[in-house]
């Protein structure tokens, strides 16, 4: 007969493989494993260490352990309409996935005129100052994201002084205390030929991208937050839940 943390881990296991946790998920912790199979902290903690010596899992000081990403190609799998996604943001995702990543600043500027989007056939405004943003972002020395983004200096004073790694979602809710109302994002597909302009991934073949624009809504239908950004079509996967406690508005990273 197996040992009893051999069996939980193997549990766990078969939920990475069905998809039921996805890369970057977090695992059950010690305390929930120990309430949900009735176990000592013992038995607990040895499961964790399963997962993680079998390279199932990575452990995060201080933030719990994390479903590694093992997919052949290195696809990143993002959910649309997860909102726990949405408020770790792009940088502790990778993380929690084993990757590195880095961001290069391409540019980081205040447009006092403001700035305006189309999405969804629905036109979204922002007021003036706005704090422009244009990164790239990379896992593991590639560049897997180019990522532009435009934030209301009105709802956010002084935002422009923090490190552009940080989810900016979070930002909004804990540090400016802002209700987000809706998120409205549209994915669309094109293909980013190597001397487009667009073409930021140092790529030398023409690539597949999804380009997801958004725009992040509070009380009385402000808008804090625009973005479009380009993802490898390569690199990438989307997947959609519906969020009822978020009226099943779309939400992702931020």
């Amino acid at each position: 007969m197996k040992p009893k943390f051999i069996s939980i881990s193997e549990t766990i296991v078969e939920q990475i493989k069905s998809g039921e946790l996805q890369p970057g998920d977090q695992i059950p912790s010690e305390n929930e494993l120990i309430r949900d199979f009735r176990v000592s902290n013992t038995t607990a903690r040895k499961s964790l260490l399963d997962l993680e010596s079998k390279g199932w899992a990575k452990r995060i000081k201080g933030k719990g352990t994390y479903v590694l990403n093992r997919t052949p190609d290195h696809h990143l799998v993002r959910t649309l309409g997860s909102i726990y996604a949405t408020r770790r943001g792009f940088h502790e995702s990778l993380i929690a996935e084993g990757f590195q990543p880095r961001n290069l600043v391409l540019e980081k500027t205040i447009l006092q005129d403001g700035i305006s989007s189309e999405i969804g056939g629905r036109h979204f405004i922002i007021e003036g100052p706005v704090l422009k943003i244009h990164q790239l972002r990379y896992a593991d020395e590639e560049i897997i994201k180019d990522e532009l983004k435009y934030i209301s200096l009105t709802l956010c004073p002084n935002i422009n002084r923090l490190p552009t790694e940080i989810s900016y979602f979070k930002v909004y809710e804990k540090s400016y205390h802002l209700k987000i109302e809706e998120v409205k994002q549209t994915l669309s597909t094109d293909i980013v030929q190597p001397d487009s302009p667009d073409n930021n991934f140092e790529l030398p073949r023409a690539t597949a991208m999804f380009i997801l624009d958004s725009a992040v809504v509070c009380t009385e239908s402000k808008v804090v937050e625009i973005e479009r950004s380009y993802y490898r079509g390569d690199k990438y996967k989307f997947a959609i839940i519906a969020n009822p406690d978020y009226n099943d508005h779309g939400l992702s990273e931020s």
